[in-house]
Protein backbone atom coordinates (compact mmCIF):
# COMPACT_ATOMS: atom_id res chain seq x y z
CA UNK A 1 0.00 0.00 0.00
CA UNK A 2 2.52 2.40 1.06
CA UNK A 3 5.28 1.45 -2.16
CA UNK A 4 1.73 2.13 -4.49
CA UNK A 5 1.17 5.74 -2.55
CA UNK A 6 4.94 6.58 -3.32
CA UNK A 7 4.43 5.61 -6.92
CA UNK A 8 1.18 7.88 -7.28
CA UNK A 9 3.13 10.76 -5.42
CA UNK A 10 5.58 10.45 -7.69
CA UNK A 11 3.68 10.47 -11.03
CA UNK A 12 2.24 13.59 -9.03
CA UNK A 13 5.52 15.11 -8.63
CA UNK A 14 6.86 14.84 -11.98
CA UNK A 15 4.87 17.38 -13.94
CA UNK A 16 5.32 19.53 -10.81
CA UNK A 17 8.91 19.59 -11.18
CA UNK A 18 9.37 19.74 -14.90
CA UNK A 19 6.77 23.21 -14.66
CA UNK A 20 8.71 24.62 -11.32
CA UNK A 21 12.44 23.76 -13.42
CA UNK A 22 11.02 25.43 -16.80
CA UNK A 23 9.89 28.64 -14.52
CA UNK A 24 13.31 28.45 -12.94
CA UNK A 25 14.96 28.46 -16.20
CA UNK A 26 12.96 31.23 -17.34
CA UNK A 27 13.17 33.66 -14.28
CA UNK A 28 17.11 33.21 -14.20
CA UNK A 29 17.08 34.02 -18.48
CA UNK A 30 14.32 37.09 -17.99
CA UNK A 31 16.66 38.22 -14.56
CA UNK A 32 19.73 38.11 -16.66
CA UNK A 33 18.42 40.11 -19.26
CA UNK A 34 16.93 42.44 -17.13
CA UNK A 35 19.39 43.63 -15.29
CA UNK A 36 21.50 44.43 -18.53
CA UNK A 37 18.28 46.44 -19.82
CA UNK A 38 18.45 48.80 -16.26
CA UNK A 39 22.38 49.10 -17.04
CA UNK A 40 21.44 50.52 -20.67
CA UNK A 41 18.99 52.57 -19.58
CA UNK A 42 21.39 54.02 -16.94
CA UNK A 43 24.01 54.70 -19.06
CA UNK A 44 21.32 56.20 -21.58
CA UNK A 45 19.75 58.54 -19.46
CA UNK A 46 23.38 59.86 -18.13
CA UNK A 47 24.11 60.22 -22.48
CA UNK A 48 20.73 62.39 -22.72
CA UNK A 49 22.11 64.85 -19.74
CA UNK A 50 25.35 65.21 -21.89
CA UNK A 51 23.56 66.05 -24.77
CA UNK A 52 24.96 62.51 -26.57
CA UNK A 53 21.92 61.43 -28.68
CA UNK A 54 23.86 58.84 -30.43
CA UNK A 55 24.94 56.98 -27.33
CA UNK A 56 21.43 57.62 -26.18
CA UNK A 57 19.76 55.73 -29.21
CA UNK A 58 22.61 53.11 -29.07
CA UNK A 59 21.75 52.30 -25.44
CA UNK A 60 18.10 52.49 -25.52
CA UNK A 61 17.98 50.27 -29.04
CA UNK A 62 19.92 47.91 -26.95
CA UNK A 63 17.95 48.05 -24.00
CA UNK A 64 14.48 47.53 -25.90
CA UNK A 65 16.10 44.24 -27.64
CA UNK A 66 16.74 43.11 -23.64
CA UNK A 67 13.87 43.93 -22.21
CA UNK A 68 12.09 42.15 -25.85
CA UNK A 69 14.02 38.64 -24.69
CA UNK A 70 13.06 39.11 -21.19
CA UNK A 71 9.76 39.47 -22.23
CA UNK A 72 9.68 36.77 -24.76
CA UNK A 73 11.50 34.53 -21.70
CA UNK A 74 8.80 35.07 -19.02
CA UNK A 75 5.58 34.86 -21.41
CA UNK A 76 4.81 31.66 -20.27
CA UNK A 77 5.29 32.28 -16.29
CA UNK A 78 3.13 35.13 -15.33
CA UNK A 79 3.86 34.83 -11.50
CA UNK A 80 7.81 34.78 -12.31
CA UNK A 81 7.14 37.37 -14.72
CA UNK A 82 4.95 39.67 -11.72
CA UNK A 83 8.03 39.24 -9.00
CA UNK A 84 8.36 42.67 -9.40
CA UNK A 85 12.36 42.47 -11.69
CA UNK A 86 10.27 43.07 -15.09
CA UNK A 87 8.43 45.75 -14.16
CA UNK A 88 11.49 47.57 -12.54
CA UNK A 89 13.59 46.56 -16.40
CA UNK A 90 9.78 47.97 -17.97
CA UNK A 91 9.99 51.24 -15.86
CA UNK A 92 13.19 52.00 -16.57
CA UNK A 93 13.30 51.57 -20.43
CA UNK A 94 9.35 54.06 -20.22
CA UNK A 95 11.91 56.36 -18.31
CA UNK A 96 14.99 56.62 -20.55
CA UNK A 97 12.64 56.76 -23.85
CA UNK A 98 10.38 59.35 -21.36
CA UNK A 99 13.36 61.65 -20.80
CA UNK A 100 14.05 61.57 -24.27
CA UNK A 101 10.78 62.57 -25.37
CA UNK A 102 9.98 65.00 -22.97
CA UNK A 103 13.74 66.77 -23.61
CA UNK A 104 13.99 67.08 -26.73
CA UNK A 105 10.11 68.13 -27.63
CA UNK A 106 9.81 64.95 -28.91
CA UNK A 107 6.27 62.65 -29.26
CA UNK A 108 5.59 61.15 -26.13
CA UNK A 109 5.08 57.58 -26.88
CA UNK A 110 2.37 55.77 -25.13
CA UNK A 111 2.76 52.32 -23.11
CA UNK A 112 1.32 50.43 -26.13
CA UNK A 113 4.01 51.82 -28.39
CA UNK A 114 6.75 51.18 -26.14
CA UNK A 115 5.51 47.99 -25.08
CA UNK A 116 5.32 47.52 -21.58
CA UNK A 117 2.77 47.69 -18.88
CA UNK A 118 0.74 50.36 -17.69
CA UNK A 119 2.03 50.75 -14.05
CA UNK A 120 5.86 50.63 -15.53
CA UNK A 121 4.51 53.45 -17.76
CA UNK A 122 3.14 55.53 -15.15
CA UNK A 123 6.57 55.21 -12.98
CA UNK A 124 8.79 55.75 -15.82
CA UNK A 125 6.83 58.78 -16.91
CA UNK A 126 7.01 60.12 -13.32
CA UNK A 127 10.43 59.72 -13.27
CA UNK A 128 11.38 61.06 -16.59
CA UNK A 129 9.77 64.48 -15.17
CA UNK A 130 11.83 64.17 -12.10
CA UNK A 131 15.24 63.83 -14.46
CA UNK A 132 14.14 67.07 -16.14
CA UNK A 133 15.80 69.00 -12.65
CA UNK A 134 19.33 67.92 -14.21
CA UNK A 135 18.81 69.46 -17.75
CA UNK A 136 16.83 72.64 -15.79
CA UNK A 137 19.73 73.47 -13.76
CA UNK A 138 21.93 73.35 -16.12
CA UNK A 139 20.29 75.76 -18.27
CA UNK A 140 19.60 78.16 -15.78
CA UNK A 141 23.41 78.19 -14.99
CA UNK A 142 24.11 78.56 -18.59
CA UNK A 143 21.90 81.56 -18.87
CA UNK A 144 18.91 79.25 -20.46
CA UNK A 145 16.19 80.48 -18.26
CA UNK A 146 13.47 80.08 -21.30
CA UNK A 147 14.19 76.81 -21.84
CA UNK A 148 14.50 76.25 -18.23
CA UNK A 149 11.05 77.06 -18.12
CA UNK A 150 10.04 75.00 -20.68
CA UNK A 151 10.87 72.05 -18.82
CA UNK A 152 9.96 73.07 -15.89
CA UNK A 153 6.29 73.50 -17.34
CA UNK A 154 6.73 69.79 -18.71
CA UNK A 155 7.70 68.92 -15.35
CA UNK A 156 4.11 70.43 -13.93
CA UNK A 157 1.96 68.71 -17.05
CA UNK A 158 3.58 65.40 -15.63
CA UNK A 159 2.58 65.77 -11.91
CA UNK A 160 -0.73 67.01 -13.06
CA UNK A 161 -1.66 64.12 -14.95
CA UNK A 162 -0.64 61.59 -12.73
CA UNK A 163 -2.28 63.32 -10.05
CA UNK A 164 -5.64 61.91 -11.48
CA UNK A 165 -4.59 58.44 -11.48
CA UNK A 166 -6.36 57.03 -8.28
CA UNK A 167 -6.30 53.86 -7.55
CA UNK A 168 -4.53 51.43 -4.96
CA UNK A 169 -0.60 50.78 -4.69
CA UNK A 170 -0.83 47.64 -5.69
CA UNK A 171 -2.51 47.83 -9.42
CA UNK A 172 0.18 51.21 -10.20
CA UNK A 173 2.81 49.66 -8.63
CA UNK A 174 3.79 52.61 -5.90
CA UNK A 175 2.68 55.30 -7.93
CA UNK A 176 1.85 57.37 -5.42
CA UNK A 177 5.51 57.30 -3.70
CA UNK A 178 6.70 58.47 -7.75
CA UNK A 179 4.71 61.37 -7.54
CA UNK A 180 5.40 62.62 -4.07
CA UNK A 181 8.83 62.20 -4.83
CA UNK A 182 8.15 64.02 -8.48
CA UNK A 183 5.97 66.67 -6.66
CA UNK A 184 8.92 67.52 -3.81
CA UNK A 185 11.38 67.73 -7.38
CA UNK A 186 8.98 70.33 -8.62
CA UNK A 187 8.41 72.32 -5.68
CA UNK A 188 12.58 72.76 -5.46
CA UNK A 189 13.11 73.30 -9.16
CA UNK A 190 10.20 76.39 -9.33
CA UNK A 191 11.80 78.03 -6.76
CA UNK A 192 15.33 77.56 -8.76
CA UNK A 193 13.71 79.20 -11.98
CA UNK A 194 11.72 81.58 -10.14
CA UNK A 195 14.80 83.11 -8.53
CA UNK A 196 17.03 82.76 -11.43
CA UNK A 197 14.13 84.57 -13.66
CA UNK A 198 13.74 87.16 -10.84
CA UNK A 199 17.29 87.92 -10.78
CA UNK A 200 17.56 87.92 -14.22
CA UNK A 201 14.95 91.08 -14.15
CA UNK A 202 16.79 92.74 -11.47
CA UNK A 203 19.72 92.85 -13.36
CA UNK A 204 17.89 93.96 -16.57
CA UNK A 205 16.45 96.45 -14.73
CA UNK A 206 19.16 97.65 -13.26
CA UNK A 207 21.64 98.01 -16.56
CA UNK A 208 18.48 100.03 -17.77
CA UNK A 209 18.47 102.55 -15.12
CA UNK A 210 22.35 102.95 -15.40
CA UNK A 211 21.91 103.47 -19.05
CA UNK A 212 19.78 106.20 -18.73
Amino acid sequence: MQEQLQEQLQVALEPINEALASADKARERGLSHCRSVIRCCGRSIQAIHRGDISTFTTLADEAEAQLRIAQDALRDHPRVAFAGFLHDAEKEYAEARLTFALVYEQPVPTHEELQVQPPAWLNGIAEAASELRRNLLDKLRAGEAQIAERLLSAMQAVYDLLITVDYPDAITAGLRRSNDALRAVLERSRADVTTTVLQERFRADLRDALEH
